[in-house]
């Protein structure tokens, strides 16, 4: 069974990864400065994917910090919507998912 600090030190080494692979996407996005229109096109083809790599990062990033706070609140591992515990397997899956399974799938059903 995983502890809540083996759970912190996932979170933060991910947020290193994060945090790294956006400075990575941010150089390359930089980097393009082609003046041939075809290599132009597809560096803005390459631009569109790495731009949203990049927002996705973002949003990863902003969850796991929003599970960081949880976890100094005393608040991680319950539900935000429900209060109701999140499984442990839930937790392996997505660890820092704010919420249990059964409002995770009203959430996106709604």
């Amino acid at each position: 069974m995983t502890t809540i600090e083996e759970r912190r030190k996932a979170l933060n080494d991910r947020l290193v990864e994060l945090d790294t692979r956006l400075h990575e996407i941010e150089e390359e996005l930089d980097s393009h400065q082609s003046k041939d229109w075809e290599d132009l096109a597809t560096e803005r083809e390459e631009d569109e994917v790495l731009e949203r790599m990049g927002t996705s990062g973002q949003a990863e990033i902003r969850m796991i910090r929003a599970a960081l706070e949880r976890m100094d609140a005393g608040e991680y591992g319950f539900c935000v919507k429900c209060g109701d515990e999140i499984s442990p397997e839930r937790l392996d899956i997505v660890p820092y998912t704010p919420f249990c399974r059964t409002c995770a799938g009203a959430k996106a059903q709604s």
